[in-house]
């Protein structure tokens, strides 16, 4: 067993020069930054007066777990012989949230669309989506279903 540990500094930019004077007064701009990564410009999500130009925590948190797995799933097919040529995912997320403000996400839904090498690979693949999920860190780290809805298509 190993243990890893991340570090980021979050910064709030949304001053108006009143601070948090009233629920209006004040944007919902934050600057995430981690040492020798460009910042990543953030907010809240619109319906929550957030900037939709900008990256939410829920858009993140649907991003790492479409990229978390994707990587655990590259890996998998390496693992099994499968040669990915292309991966591409349209992942959706659904979130409740109630008239008290309270919320949380009740699933989320990748949607993989991946070309492998060659069409004797695609029963491997298929099943290489079981064992990314296993993998998954983030997957493993969150309290809602995360399911998949591959499709998969050989080249040759």
């Amino acid at each position: 067993m190993s243990e890893h540990h991340y570090r980021l500094h979050a910064t709030w930019t949304g001053d108006r020069g009143a601070g948090t004077s009233g629920y209006r007064d004040y944007d919902r701009s934050v600057t995430l930054s981690i040492e020798g990564k460009p910042d990543l410009l953030a907010s809240a999500d619109v319906p929550f007066r957030g900037d939709a130009e900008r990256w939410n925590p829920e858009d993140m948190l649907l991003g790492s777990l479409s990229q978390c797995h994707m990587l655990s799933y590259l890996h998998a097919c390496v693992t099994t012989g499968v040669t990915v040529l292309s991966y591409e995912d349209d992942a959706t997320a659904t979130m409740t949230v109630e008239s008290t403000g309270a919320g949380w996400f009740t699933e989320v839904v990748l949607h993989p669309r991946v070309v492998v090498a060659d069409a004797s690979m695609i029963e491997a693949a298929e099943a290489a989506h079981a064992q990314a999920h296993d993998w998954c860190f983030i997957a493993n780290s969150v309290n809602f279903p995360v399911r998949h809805e591959a499709q998969i298509t050989a080249a040759s």
